[in-house]
Formats: structure tokens, sequence, C-alpha cells
């Protein structure tokens, strides 16, 4: 009885953090089927990776979890995956011999220079519509959503 109230009472496409999965769902596989329509071989995840690796050298894999919000064996193997493809690679660390460094190549560099050239009109393309006023509601929503679920 309980179960049927719900579903009565509330349909999935009213709940909005259901909205908002679909809608960064619905763009991450557009966004992505764009970059491999020109040859991109990265995925939007692994390039969140890499992006990390780029803006915060020496950080190590745990914080990198953190930051693309993926557990730890999820980045292990995008990890993985990006040192046998050559994007990435794994060095020694000089100070603790038990740590290793996590190394963009600059074969990652070339290839997030050429995708850093089509992601702008991606998201042009998914904005279109909004705002300037819009975005700024929506990134403050975000924010105070983000920031609730952290108290």
């Amino acid at each position: 009885m309980y179960y049927n109230n719900i579903i009565q009472v509330e349909k999935l496409d009213s709940i909005i953090f259901y909205k908002i999965d679909r809608a960064i769902r619905t763009y991450r596989q557009f966004a992505q089927a764009r970059l491999r329509s020109l040859g991109h071989q990265i995925t939007i995840d692994q390039w969140l990776v890499i992006r990390c690796l780029i803006e915060n050298p020496g950080i190590q894999q745990n914080e990198i979890s953190e930051l693309v919000f993926k557990d730890a064996a999820s980045v292990n193997r995008m990890i993985n995956l990006l040192v046998e493809s050559k994007y990435l690679k794994r060095k020694i660390n000089k100070t603790d011999r038990r740590k290793m460094d996590i190394l963009v190549t600059q074969k990652a560099l070339d290839a997030m220079e050429a995708m850093d050239e089509v992601i702008p009109t991606n998201r042009a393309t998914a904005l279109s519509g909004l705002t300037q006023e819009e975005m700024q509601i929506t990134t403050k929503v975000m924010t105070q959503i983000a920031s609730n679920c952290k108290k």
C-alpha cells in the first residue's frame, strides 16, 4: 500500500534529483559521442582524471577519487587503462619509495589540447537557450544542495 501511494504521489519526472541526473547523463552521452566522432579515444571520466592530474601535480589516487566522485577501484582501473594507453605513467616517488607518482604524458597533453577545442562547443550547445542569470541561479542552487548534503 505504501509503495502504491508513493507511485501515485511522486512520479520520477517530478523529482528534481532525477532531472539533475538525467541532464548530466544526457550531456555526458552527447559530449562523449561528439568526442568519439572527432576521433578522440579518451572518455569523459578519463578526461576528468587527467585534468585533475594537470591541475594538481603530485595528487594521490584517493584524492583523485574525491575530486571526480568515483570510488577508488574505478579510478584505479581508469589510471591503469590510461597508463596502458600511454596517456599517464607511473614513477616511484623520490621521497617515499612505497608511493607511485602518476604523471601526465605529452600524449595526454596533446589529446587534452585537441579536446579542449571541442569541449566549449559541447557546453555551449548544452547550455543554449539559458540566460546568464539562469546559469548563475543554477550554479547557486547546485552549490547549496551540495552544501546541505555535507552538513
